[in-house]
């Protein structure tokens, strides 16, 4: 389930799940099952990276929160990887750039939540990413208003999928995106950072 470099069949549909994950919880392994669902994904692949350029202090070591996401999320169609730190890729667009190059039979879909959405439009090449990667969004709470009021869901407004036709984002040409409100776990991982739950060691 876990390779280091996972394998596509021609016209797989793959969401794209990144993020440190430290460390993984139940709120990761909630999203991604919606997200299976809802957008009617064959897998998700977790990309767990060797490190946020939006945060000034780096994650716990790698190995670390690759065993910590394993033990989390037990699915079939999930795989956890840390193909970002084999490609040597830093930024989400050169990921999907390099993905997109290695696997040309696949079909890839960016995975994030609502406040992720929020502040979307600090991301390198965040347009790019839009107009060539379907995009899912998934409500967590307290980032419903400000995710549909942000720059990248006001530019791409006219390419936005109805929550409801969800399950046809996958198969959608870019640009693309849907935002659904999903039944959400509160659990982060800062919460459980600073209730000593996980160490950076």
């Amino acid at each position: 389930m876990n390779s280091a470099r996972p394998f596509v069949r021609p016209g797989q549909t793959i969401g794209l799940l990144g993020g440190s994950f430290d460390p993984a919880h139940a709120g990761h392994v909630h999203i991604t099952r919606e997200a299976l669902k809802r957008f009617d994904l064959d897998r998700v692949w977790w990309l767990v990276s060797p490190g946020n350029p939006l945060k000034a202090h780096g994650p716990a070591p790698l190995e670390k929160r690759m065993a910590q996401a394993r033990r989390v999320m037990q699915h079939p169609r999930v795989t956890v990887t840390d193909i970002e730190a084999r490609l040597g890729t830093r930024y989400t667009a050169q990921t999907l750039k390099a993905l997109k190059a290695q696997y040309r039979g696949g079909r890839f879909v960016w995975l994030m939540g609502a406040d992720n959405l929020a502040q979307f439009h600090l991301w390198q090449d965040w347009q790019w990413i839009m107009a060539n990667v379907p995009v899912g969004v998934l409500a967590r709470p307290g980032d419903r208003i400000s995710a549909r009021m942000s720059p990248a869901a006001r530019l791409f407004a006219p390419y936005r999928i109805a929550g409801r036709h969800s399950h046809l984002l996958g198969r959608s040409d870019p640009p693309a995106w849907c935002f659904v409100n999903v039944p959400m776990v509160a659990q982060s991982s800062s919460a459980i950072r600073a209730a000593g739950g996980w160490s950076a060691t």
